[in-house]
């Protein structure tokens, strides 16, 4: 059996190819928009990519399972709740779709989604037992999914109650794949693990290990997270019509009317960047899910790298979250505009002597736990439309390590702010320095 997990980092996303390299076919399930890397590593274990299998309709991040079956032929395979728009085969439960010995037998999973399934995975080569399950967004290492983001949260955690309780009938060696690790806007408590066994999820899962249903459902749908950013734009396009491959990367001259999104390390963008352009670093954390949340999915984007290897990268990170129209990208771009960082020695004197705005632009549950008094507190990811809110002091950007700092002034700096981040360090170091902070308390608390 060939068996390969691809993790894309930004996103927490897993997907994988699966084959037999006796009859030289293959299939991927949950594939990226980015299927290049399947279509490389079956060339490479010389098979063919025949299908694709979706646990569910993705929220998160662009399928490529448009791609694979435009381009190459494939067939799609995924459970009928999930009403698919597009040419498909329904999955059912219990059903199972054979690559040559290997088979994929469909568990219906709902919870996440209606439509979700597990592929419990057995090689006909070695046993028809169940070697691994591909969970999905279902069961991941260390935590379970969230069930809010398709219908009612507590009647998704119902269902997701009781697909936890069916894969754990699995045998204690079967090897769990999940769907996603740590990264991920789709659970909170996941190990950043690449793979567990059944066994020990369901030792020491903190979501395998409640057995009244009542109570699952009551720790499962009380969270706030953050919804995915684009959402509903990237349910539509997977569940909708193929969406094909993206026209060639060129380079750009100009960037027009497009904007200007520069990926190069804060430092670099600090001392020198285009006019109006936004930083949102490329090889920083998590940069599909922050451009997601700054830019509008029909948005024109421009990239400003330091090289072809960020511009591409950037490219496939812009696709991966369904922002498709890229205008191109420039090298070595102009440095018409700066941005001076600032120091916390500074910040604290400035501060005290009220010569300066400081904008803690963490989220509310981070400030919640310590914050500077005298600060105001929007998440960067808001600024682009709370921009108009500032007075005439300059505005010190503050976070936790200086990454969303840096982002908040950029965006900032593009609307006509004066602003300056706080680059290297934040709110921890300002109490590792023994400056005062503030801890929200509710009322009663």
């Amino acid at each position: 059996m060939i068996f390969r997990q691809f993790v894309d980092d930004g996103l927490g996303c897993a997907s994988y190819l699966i084959g037999d390299e006796d009859n030289g076919e293959a299939v991927v399930v949950d594939p990226a928009y980015a299927i290049e890397q399947y279509l490389d590593e079956a060339e490479h274990q010389g098979v063919r990519v025949i299908g694709v299998l979706e646990t569910h309709t993705h929220a998160d991040h662009l399928s490529g399972h448009g791609r694979l079956a435009l381009d190459h032929g494939c067939r799609v395979h995924i459970h009928g709740a999930a009403e698919a728009e597009y040419a498909h085969e329904p999955l059912e439960d219990g059903a199972s779709v054979d690559v040559g010995v290997i088979s994929l037998r469909t568990i219906h999973t709902p919870g996440h989604r209606p439509e979700h399934c597990a592929f419990a995975v057995s090689d006909g080569h070695r046993s028809d037992e169940p070697w691994l399950v591909l969970t999905g967004d279902s069961l991941f290492v260390g935590d379970a999914a969230r069930p809010d983001l398709a219908i009612e949260a507590r009647a998704g955690a119902e269902g997701l109650f009781h697909s936890l309780r069916r894969l754990a009938e699995l045998p204690d060696g079967v090897e769990v794949f999940p769907g996603h690790v740590a990264g991920s806007l789709c659970g909170v408590g996941m190990s950043s693990k690449a793979s567990s066994t059944i066994g020990f999820e369901r030792r020491f899962n903190h979501a395998m290990t409640i057995a009244d249903e009542a109570e699952f459902i009551e720790a499962s749908a009380g969270g706030s997270q953050l919804r995915p950013p684009n959402m509903e734009r990237i349910v539509s396009l997977n569940r909708g019509p193929f969406v094909a491959s993206p026209p060639p990367f060129e380079p750009l001259s100009d960037a027009g009317s497009a904007t200007i999104l520069d990926v190069r390390d804060p430092d670099a963008f600090a001392e020198g960047h285009a006019h109006g352009a936004i930083n949102i670093p490329v090889d920083g954390s998590s940069f599909s899910t922050k451009s997601a949340f700054l830019f509008a999915a029909d948005e024109s984007i421009a990239i400003h790298a330091a090289n072809a290897d960020e511009a591409e990268r950037s490219a496939r990170g812009l696709c991966a979250v369904a922002i498709l129209d890229i205008a191109g990208y420039t090298l070595d771009p102009p440095s018409d505009e700066r941005i001076a960082p600032i120091e916390l020695d500074e910040v604290e004197r400035l501060l005290a002597a009220g010569e300066i705005e400081v904008l803690d632009v963490r989220e509310k549950d981070e400030r919640d736990g310590g914050y500077i008094a005298g600060t105001r507190n929007i998440p960067y990811r808001l600024l682009r439309v709370c921009n108009d809110c500032f007075g005439e002091k300059p505005v010190v950007t503050i976070c936790n390590t200086g990454a969303r700092a840096a982002i908040a002034a950029s965006v900032l700096t593009a609307s006509g702010v004066d602003a300056r981040p706080v680059l290297h360090g934040g709110i921890h170091d300002w109490e590792q320095r023994g400056a005062h902070t503030v801890e929200f308390r509710r009322c009663g608390s």
